[in-house]
């Protein structure tokens, strides 16, 4: 796996030449305003964007056509049609739009936010704590520097994976998690006429099956009122487990060198942060899999489905699309290894075949009805033997557990008046 390199977001994200003047000069302004305006928060959010668009530049990130935005929008209303008979969940699209890498960036940058400020604290803090005691008086307000370096390495570091992974995802919804605004459904076309040419297939029927699964992934996270929540509650949850290896770090900051740029620009921040071995961590990390699985599942069932005998290559797509899913790609990896966490369904194919038997067994509506509340759903060990979920409990509605409450609140007031 590559090594992420660190950068200030100079022309070619190269290291400045220490022997060019205007290079050094411009490093050094850019040096200073970092620690000018470090912002707020554990991550220097700004310079992850500067340092993400600089990246972007550098690749090439063109701008939407005219022709490339009828396209989206035609593809999304056409999936949208092609969802209807086989989803009970109605259309979840407000609004289509087809961005370029730095607006796919921009437009879920908030989302990012949530989930990388949490892991960067820990970082930051334990930066903070390398410092002797005895040395933390003497430093005084010169501490807080050593805060605003850490937001700016996290920062800078987030800012090259973030640019590698605009230049890979083809939808808001690519990677099972809602991060773009809601309503919003998204397509990247110059991701997608890329990914295309790597599978041979025609870059209409490509665009068509992303816009597919964009539209079904908007359809859960629009009318499952709880499930946006849960999902980024299961990544946090699992992210807060997650700890921070103290001896990477000081091993890391030991080769900086402050005369030399370079060092700085060098200093990689991966393996700094390891999941805890705990029953807890492993719980949470079972229910974040789990969570990812059910999503992809259920969207790959109806989006084959949908697309039926109507699209020529769907079992090539499909196939691609969950092998994709499945491993992760390569900007994802680099992802998990700077913040410790993957965002892969692992066990997408047993999710699959348990909605396929659900829709079997009860029907697209009694499929669907799972997704009224958390607790109907499958559980990790339902994947095991699909069949035999899809069977039982085929009577099982949502008044139960409304019932339920109802019977608790009712027990605990008896018990309440009994005593004295």
């Amino acid at each position: 796996m590559p090594d992420i390199p660190f950068g200030f977001s100079l022309p070619g994200a190269q290291p400045p030449d220490p022997s060019d003047p205007q290079q050094m000069q411009q490093f050094m302004a850019q040096l200073q305003q970092m620690f000018a305006a470090p912002g707020n928060g554990p991550v220097n959010w700004d310079l992850a964007r500067q340092v993400a668009a600089s990246q972007l530049a550098a690749a090439g990130d063109p701008a939407v056509t005219i022709v490339e935005r009828t396209q989206v929008e035609e593809s999304l209303r056409l999936a949208d049609l092609w969802l209807d008979p086989v989803s009970a969940l109605p259309s979840g699209i407000r609004s289509a739009a087809a961005w370029n890498r730095n607006e796919w960036i921009y437009n879920t940058l908030d989302v990012w936010q949530k989930l990388c400020d949490p892991i960067a604290g820990r970082m930051v803090g334990a930066m903070s704590d390398l410092v002797p005691e005895e040395a933390r008086a003497q430093l005084g307000p010169m501490q807080s520097m050593v805060a605003t370096l850490g937001g700016a390495l996290f920062g800078g570091q987030l800012g090259q994976a973030l640019g590698q992974l605009a230049a890979e995802v083809l939808s808001a919804g690519d990677i099972g998690l809602p991060l773009g605004p809601a309503g919003t459904a998204a397509l990247i076309p110059v991701n997608i006429k890329a990914y295309g040419e790597g599978l041979e297939l025609p870059e209409d029927q490509v665009r068509l099956y992303v816009a597919l699964r964009e539209a079904a992934h908007q359809r859960l996270f629009q009318h499952v009122p709880w499930l946006r929540a849960h999902v980024l509650s299961a990544v946090e949850t699992y992210a807060n487990g997650i700890t921070v290896n103290r001896d990477a770090i000081e091993e890391a900051m030991s080769r900086v060198d402050p005369s030399d740029p370079e060092s700085m620009q060098a200093m990689a921040l991966e393996g700094i942060f390891t999941p805890e071995d705990t029953p807890q961590q492993k719980a949470s990390l079972a229910r974040l899999e789990t969570a990812l699985a059910l999503i992809e599942g259920w969207v790959g069932t109806v989006v084959d489905s949908a697309a039926g005998d109507r699209l020529p290559s769907v079992a090539a797509l499909g196939e691609a699309f969950r092998r994709r899913r499945g491993a992760g790609g390569p900007a994802e990896q680099t992802f998990a290894a700077l913040v410790g966490l993957e965002l892969r369904p692992r066990r997408l194919r047993e999710a699959g075949a348990l909605w396929g038997a659900l829709a079997e067994q009860r029907g697209i509506q009694g499929r669907d009805a799972l997704w009224e509340h958390p607790d109907l759903l499958p559980t990790d060990d339902d994947f095991a033997d699909p069949q035999a979920f899809a069977r039982a409990r085929t009577d099982w509605d949502i008044a139960d557990l409304e019932k339920l409450g109802q019977e608790d609140q009712s027990g605990d007031q008896q018990g309440d008046d009994k005593q004295p």
